[in-house]
């Protein structure tokens, strides 16, 4: 999924998105078929977010694995 601008969208915006969703998901004023497809892209964004942050994770355990410049020898 990209956005209007043609880039992937960012942890922030995907979190934003799945709330809309979540929220129009639980009103309950959609019909099936538009349920049915929020529903499905609402887990799409939920994937792809536990994807961003276990990245964002792995990064920041392999920055904590490097040795500490700043420590005397």
């Amino acid at each position: 999924m990209e956005t209007a601008e043609g880039r992937e969208p960012t942890l922030e915006d995907s979190i934003r998105r799945l709330e809309h969703i979540v929220a129009a998901l639980e009103r309950g004023d959609q019909e099936l078929e538009t349920a049915l497809e929020s529903y499905e892209e609402g887990v799409l964004l939920a994937q792809r977010c536990l994807e961003r942050l276990r990245e964002a994770e792995l990064r920041l355990e392999r920055l904590s694995e490097l040795p500490d410049e700043t420590e005397p020898n």
